[in-house]
């Protein structure tokens, strides 16, 4: 088994423990409280459900607005004979107008506005569900701080061209 000293580059063991002493726990998420909130859908894959290894298909969002930015909660639409009129009500809000679509990737970028109630369990555990959503658009791709500028790319293009000049690599 390897020790803490033998994984840490550097001997920043020191500076961990700093760190690590002047830190507090992280608190554990609670589930977001009911309301409205506009999310992005960030995955979209098939599944299975835990207990009776029901067909499903998961939706992934995340809060892009508000005291909750960044928190993630997820929409399960199931895929059976019972829930097939939700499941198409649910897929066709994201353009899925057939299950083989289900094998692909959703476009990036969904916009939505979510209605989302919190459940409470038998247990008193509680939980998210989402009650609605509604797709709102499809969010332009956010500019690559790192991506060449106009010139270098027309730049690029001439070289490229030009017979005189080699491939660049």
């Amino acid at each position: 088994m390897a020790r803490l000293s033998e994984i840490l580059a550097d001997d920043g063991s020191s500076e961990l423990q700093r760190i690590w002493n002047e830190t507090a726990a992280a608190e554990d998420f609670a589930p977001l409280p009911t309301g409205k909130y506009i999310a992005r859908i960030i995955d979209g894959k098939l599944a299975t459900s835990r207990t009776n290894q029901t067909p499903g298909y998961k939706l992934t969002f995340k809060v892009l607005e508000g005291e909750h930015k960044g928190r993630q909660f997820w929409h399960d639409i199931w895929l059976t004979a019972a829930a097939i009129a939700m499941a198409k009500r649910d897929l066709g809000r994201i353009g899925v107008k057939d299950l083989k679509q289900l094998d692909n990737p959703l476009p990036p970028r969904m916009r939505c506005q979510v209605d989302l109630t919190l459940r409470t369990n038998d247990d008193g555990s509680q939980y998210n569900r989402v009650r609605h959503f509604e797709l709102l658009g499809i969010d332009e791709p956010e500019d690559d701080p790192f991506a060449p500028q106009d010139a270098d790319a027309d730049d690029a293009a001439e070289d490229a061209d030009s017979s005189d000049n080699p491939p660049p690599f």
